[in-house]
């Protein structure tokens, strides 16, 4: 099937966050993107929220709301994943980096203390795992040179049916 009506690119990706100042450094400081733009909202009825956005490259956008009295109940966990019960690993953003890219993050993150969750080669790609300030598992993901994508393989594994080997573990 040919889809003729794709978006050109994606704009930004937007999560909530609970403390600003840590996601902040996380992201600008450890990450390297830069924040480029920050809006405050305020409702009529009382509340508002910041949005800030930080470039990923080519002007994709990562983007965090900090919210106040808008509507989020006084309990709201912002790990995506761990709030729903599911594992760290299942909701999360993967950025395209290249091996440079990776070790300059990885060196960042050392330096201040942060250790990978989990280091991965998927054999099609090469991944390092950080969980964020807000519990959300963030991705460095660079492509295996020679990989080749297989739309028909990926099509019959979709439908496959469950395996019998044993499940691979993955680290929470």
């Amino acid at each position: 099937m040919t889809v003729t009506n794709q978006a050109v690119g994606l704009h930004h990706v937007a999560y909530a966050c609970k403390d600003v100042e840590a996601t902040h450094h996380f992201y600008e400081d450890l990450m390297g993107f830069e924040l480029v733009h920050t809006e405050i909202e305020q409702f009529d009825r009382g509340g508002y929220f910041r949005h800030m956005f930080y470039d990923v490259g080519d002007g994709t956008c990562i983007a965090f709301f900090d919210l106040h009295g808008v509507g989020e109940k006084t309990d709201w966990n912002s790990a995506i994943s761990k709030g729903n019960g599911l594992p760290v690993w299942v909701n999360h953003i993967a950025f395209k980096a290249t091996e440079e890219r990776q070790d300059e993050v990885k060196q960042r993150m050392t330096a201040d203390g942060v250790a990978p969750l989990m280091e991965v080669d998927h054999g099609w790609c090469h991944s390092l795992y950080y969980v964020d300030p807000n519990g959300i598992m963030v991705e460095f993901c660079r492509d295996t040179p020679g990989f080749v994508p297989d739309p028909t393989v990926a099509r019959e594994l979709l439908t496959a049916p469950e395996p019998r080997a044993t499940p691979a573990t993955a680290t929470e």
